[in-house]
């Protein structure tokens, strides 16, 4: 799949599983720091399919809403 055609889907098409540099860019953290998240579980683990590695939209959002606010306390389970 060529960048334009990539592109061109991900303005086109709402997915609900991004994959890893989608995901990191969708809270907007870099892709290393998104890693980061996922190992001390500040953000979810990634599903499977086939040989596909995705995060669900809808896992990220409810993991972002827990990150603590500057100053504040909150966790994500």
């Amino acid at each position: 799949m060529t960048a334009i055609s990539r592109e061109f889907r991900a303005q086109s098409q709402p997915r609900r599983g991004l994959r890893r540099i989608e995901a990191a860019a969708y809270i907007g953290v870099s892709p290393t720091k998104f890693d980061e998240m996922v190992k001390d579980r500040r953000m979810p683990g990634p599903k499977r399919i086939d040989g596909a590695t995705v995060w669900d939209l809808v896992q990220l959002d409810r993991a972002f809403e827990a990150l603590p606010d500057e100053g504040g306390g909150s966790s994500w389970d």
